[in-house]
């Protein structure tokens, strides 16, 4: 009988471990920044940062800048949005979202005249149009620039030069349109 109880409680400790689980995974999706087609819209009416642009979906803008302006690094807050082309994005989602990608959450867009269209989201497994994987060039960053990528903070170089990226910048099919 003693062996019958002890195997009741481990089973019931087990569910309860489990539900306790499934709750922290349904907290913690409900805790992502709301993000759909319309969160992304003209890249060149970001704020400019040393050529790529940022914004912050929570408002938080000047936290967002400060960490951008930093020669030091620093922890993006959360809503923090970074975009260098139209079609790829980052969003800093709340602390504890993935411990492997320091909570940003990477996207490939395809933007026309009309708006954006998220091809793919996600954490781990973003894979841009190149076949480049978001996460495999962004986890080179020096852990003080929290996986943000620019000369000098250990990341892969891109095979674009600066006017290249300007132009693709200014060629965001996104901007300028009538509405």
């Amino acid at each position: 009988m003693k062996k019958l109880h002890m195997m009741l409680t481990a089973t019931a400790m087990g569910v309860a471990l489990a539900l306790v689980g499934a709750a922290q995974l349904t907290a913690q999706s409900d805790q992502l920044i709301a993000v759909d087609e319309d969160t992304f819209g003209c890249i060149t009416e970001m704020n400019p940062v040393r050529g790529f642009f940022v914004d912050n979906l929570l408002g938080d803008l000047d936290a967002t800048l400060a960490v951008a302006n930093s020669a030091n690094g620093g922890t993006w807050p959360t809503g923090s949005m970074v975009q260098l082309v139209p079609t790829e994005v980052m969003i800093k989602q709340p602390e504890g979202t993935s411990a492997a990608t320091n909570d940003w959450e990477f996207f490939e867009l395809a933007v026309s005249a009309e708006g954006s269209e998220i091809v793919t989201r996600g954490f781990t497994d973003v894979v841009n149009r190149f076949g480049g994987n978001c996460l495999g060039c962004h986890v080179k960053a020096e852990p003080q620039w929290d996986m943000i990528c620019e000369t000098g903070h250990g990341c892969d170089p891109i095979p674009l030069s600066r006017e290249m990226l300007t132009t693709i910048q200014q060629s965001d099919p996104r901007c300028n349109r009538p509405d």
